[in-house]
């Protein structure tokens, strides 16, 4: 049995990435603060998202940087070989299979706040 399931709440570093394809896909990336606790403090780890078909849209249209979100999705790793020193490079990257919007109504621009509790 294996399992791969990440879950976080974290706000938003930048503005979404959108990127159109000719099949008709659509890809978002994005990147999450997440605030974890340490003995010396509080410490802000950064996650690197990718959402694809209606929740990317969802995201282009709704998310902006500093914006509240929930992510439901599984670990995955991007490689690639590095073209000056040749070397297989690799990533950590969260692909996102659900995607709340969380945050008052002051967070949410547009007064797109009444969609905070549904799921994409």
């Amino acid at each position: 049995m294996s399992i791969n399931i990440v879950t976080l709440i974290g706000r938003v570093g930048g503005d979404p990435e959108i990127k159109y394809f000719e099949s008709g896909s659509v890809k978002c990336k994005l990147t999450l603060a997440v605030n974890r606790r340490t003995k010396e403090g509080e410490h802000t780890d950064w996650f690197n998202l990718e959402l694809w078909g209606k929740t990317a849209e969802v995201a282009g249209n709704y998310v902006r940087k500093g914006r509240q979100i929930a992510i439901k999705g599984s670990l995955k790793f991007d490689t690639w070989s590095d073209r000056q020193t040749g070397a297989n490079r690799s990533s950590p990257v969260i692909q996102v299979d659900q995607l709340d919007l969380l945050g008052s109504k002051r967070d949410a621009e547009g007064g797109m706040a009444d969609m905070s509790s549904e799921h994409f």
